[in-house]
């Protein structure tokens, strides 16, 4: 199905997505995210693919979200936040607002060196409401969270890996080649077991120590119930790679 504000495609159980709006940084409309919305349920329906990598063309990853004649603006992150497979950032650019949103709403960060990250949308007297103001704080710590947010700052890639806010940061013509290392070591695992795990992480985050271990443990016996885990055990004690199927 072509897009017209994205570009979608797979191959190795990788599902890439790009925001493909260069002339204006990438900027969420309501048509990107309408088309957000129809790969988060192709992603999550079909069961060959197993990490999604999300990027932006040309010279941004995405910058303000655009609404229209005031109404509020689309929300791109609430959409990537719905992929139920891990969900990886490739932040080639300025990530400025709901672009930055869309980073947080994503499993794990890489920038460009010449990346910039920040959500200076406290200077336009508003504030964050794609997911900024509960998102940062859970990565970075409240204290962070809130010297960025109040002053609206932005930060280099730099210090955005200091902070733990991404986890690496590569020259920019190394982004794309770094992305597709991590994404294809993730795929390389079982597909059940990468859902299952980001199912733990985030929900357990606003669960009680008690419920999360609850969960842990509700969902690793699931895992017993697969073929996939029959797999990996006899791939294994066979010192072999394993041959994952998603069952």
């Amino acid at each position: 199905m072509p897009y017209k504000t994205i570009v979608y495609s797979k191959k190795s159980h990788i599902a890439r997505v790009t925001l493909n709006r260069p002339d204006a940084g990438n900027a969420v409309n309501r048509q990107m995210a309408q088309e957000l919305e129809e790969v988060c349920n192709r992603i999550n329906q079909d069961d060959d693919v197993y990490v999604v990598t999300v990027t932006g063309a040309g010279d941004a990853f995405c910058n303000f979200g655009e609404g229209e004649s005031g109404d509020v603006p689309p929300r791109g992150a609430a959409v990537i936040a719905r992929y139920d497979r891990p969900v990886i950032a490739a932040i080639n650019g300025d990530a400025l607002g709901e672009g930055f949103e869309i980073a947080l709403s994503c499993d794990i960060r890489l920038a460009s060196s010449k990346a910039r990250l920040g959500l200076p949308q406290v200077a336009r007297g508003c504030i964050p409401m794609d997911g900024g103001t509960q998102r940062l704080p859970r990565i970075v710590g409240r204290g962070k969270a809130l010297e960025l947010l109040l002053t609206g700052d932005i930060i280099s890639a730099d210090e955005a890996l200091v902070i733990g806010l991404v986890s690496q940061v590569v020259p920019p013509e190394a982004l794309a080649e770094e992305t597709g290392k991590l994404a294809e070591t993730v795929a390389a695992k079982g597909p059940i077991a990468l859902r299952y795990l980001k199912e733990a992480v985030n929900k357990g985050l606003d669960m009680t120590l008690e419920q999360g271990l609850r969960l842990e443990a509700d969902l690793y016996f699931l895992l017993h119930t697969t073929a996939d885990r029959t797999e990996g055990i006899k791939a294994y004690l066979e010192k072999r790679p394993p041959k994952y199927k998603g069952r």
